[in-house]
């Protein structure tokens, strides 16, 4: 690996310079969704478009499908072209102009406001192709098969990205509510820039040479035969299994997640008491408590794996608790929408969405890091960055179904009948799809062949017949 060989805290020094550089990154990214819907919905005369809650929560989906969509593309290319780390300085680039074009005054676009938007966010989407799955590869390059620090480092890694997803609704989410929408986006280009700029500056000196040349390149099972070449065999076909069921399973969690930038969202504008001695909060600030919740638990979560070692649950039944764990956040919206009493003038106390937001962070800790981290465990070495992009892949299909339920709300009277049945019905989900996954999970640990046992991943799979 060619990688400085100094540690911090137990991990490559080099960790934590991707722990920044995706920080940033997600600052850039966390605080432009924090304030995308909101400006979708303000008013023409208060600097938004005017749109309706329906039409800004199904165009949110819509992007933030393709955000997750697109890093499938970009996972090939980083593996069979760009290598890992030129593809996350282009996609950082790529997405910095896309936040500017966001930023660009609508005086001074005039009729082209409405068409340079749709160019900025498809910019976003084509560079977070590139950037997303990359730099999550990264993180698992820095670790031996069977270094058991690996999902503690996926924790930590996914603690940097709450940080700036904390960040960046207080700073950005302030700067477009109470001052301008278009300088928030333009404070969102910035923190791109910044993420960049730490690559260029410390990537040769924490990262060696990982992740500069393509993975599908150069490689060899110290045969004739390549490894790009060679077939898979049955173990890695029975691995890509798992990543390919896990993947889909976590549809159903990051639908009730991904509310949090919709429709809760529209929720903490409309319907929750924001008052703190008679001045209102900004409803994207809320955006920022499940973040601060990952940054305050991700350390606790990521010393617990530690701890327990080989006696920790395995990564499917950590998934089957994600599950459920949504399920239960749900049940305080279905109350909080009972609180109401069908009142369309009634606010409800913020707790219910901060209680909310804790019980989809204990969720998302349990599913989240520990994804990225079986994909990296798992995936034959040829097609990481694709099986990478797979994953978020899913996480997309998620994000456009998410905004197609938020979309369910509709206006007017209608919306808190209709909350009520969207957060029941996400609640139920969840618990369903967390006791399917507890059947399974015997299986589908089965067909991981050992991957979470040292002894076992230091056999190299190389010796089994191709099939």
């Amino acid at each position: 690996m060619n990688q400085s060989s100094s540690t911090l805290l137990g991990h490559p020094k080099g960790l934590f310079l991707l722990f920044g550089t995706e920080m940033w990154e997600r600052f850039s990214y966390y605080g432009m969704r924090a304030i995308l819907v909101l400006y979708l919905v303000s008013t023409v005369e208060s600097g938004g478009f005017g749109w309706s809650n329906a039409d800004a929560l199904s165009l949110y989906g819509t992007f933030t499908m393709a955000v997750y969509l697109t890093p499938v593309l970009g996972g090939w290319i980083a593996d069979n072209i760009l290598g890992q780390r030129k593809s996350i300085i282009i996609g950082g680039l790529i997405m910095a102009a896309g936040h500017f074009i966001l930023g660009t005054p609508q005086e001074w676009l005039g009729g082209s406001a409405e068409s340079a938007f749709y160019i900025g966010l498809t910019l976003l989407c084509c560079g977070n192709g590139l950037f997303k799955p990359n730099i999550s590869t990264l993180v698992g390059d820095l670790y031996e098969d069977g270094d058991t620090r690996r999902d503690g480092a996926f924790t930590i890694f996914y603690m940097g990205i709450n940080i700036g997803a904390f960040i960046a609704p207080l700073v950005i989410g302030y700067v477009g509510e109470k001052i301008d929408w278009q300088l928030g986006f333009i404070f969102a280009g910035v923190g791109m820039l910044i993420s960049v700029a730490m690559q260029l500056a410390m990537a040769k000196k924490y990262l060696g040479d990982i992740g500069v040349n393509p993975s599908a390149h150069g490689m060899s099972t110290g045969t004739d035969v390549s490894a790009k070449d060679r077939p898979l065999t049955q173990v890695e076909r029975d691995r890509v299994k798992v990543i390919v069921i896990m993947s889909v399973i976590s549809i159903v969690f990051w639908v009730g997640y991904e509310q949090a930038g919709g429709l809760l969202n529209i929720y903490a504008k409309d319907f929750t008491d924001r008052n703190i001695l008679g001045w209102e909060m900004p409803a994207s600030w809320l955006q920022a408590v499940s973040a601060l919740f990952v940054v305050m638990f991700a350390p606790v979560f990521a010393g617990l794996w530690t701890k327990l070692g080989d006696k920790q649950p395995s990564s499917p039944k950590k998934f089957a608790y994600s599950l459920l764990l949504v399920g239960v956040g749900f049940l305080f919206m279905v109350a909080a929408t009972m609180d109401q009493g069908g009142d369309l003038n009634v606010k409800v106390s913020v707790l219910y969405l901060i209680i909310t937001y804790l019980f989809l962070v204990f969720g998302e800790l349990c599913i989240s890091p520990i994804g990225l981290s079986l994909v990296s465990k798992i995936a034959p070495i040829k097609f990481l960055s694709l099986l990478m992009g797979v994953w978020f892949a899913c996480s997309a299909i998620a994000n456009k179904v998410a905004g197609l339920v938020g979309s369910m709300i509709g206006e007017g009277a209608e919306q808190i009948n209709n909350a009520f049945s969207i957060f029941a019905g996400l609640a139920v989900s969840g618990f369903i799809a967390g006791g399917l996954v507890f059947l399974m999970a015997d299986k589908l640990v089965e067909w991981m062949h050992g991957a979470e046992d040292r002894a076992t991943v230091e056999h190299s799979e190389l010796d089994q017949d191709p099939v």
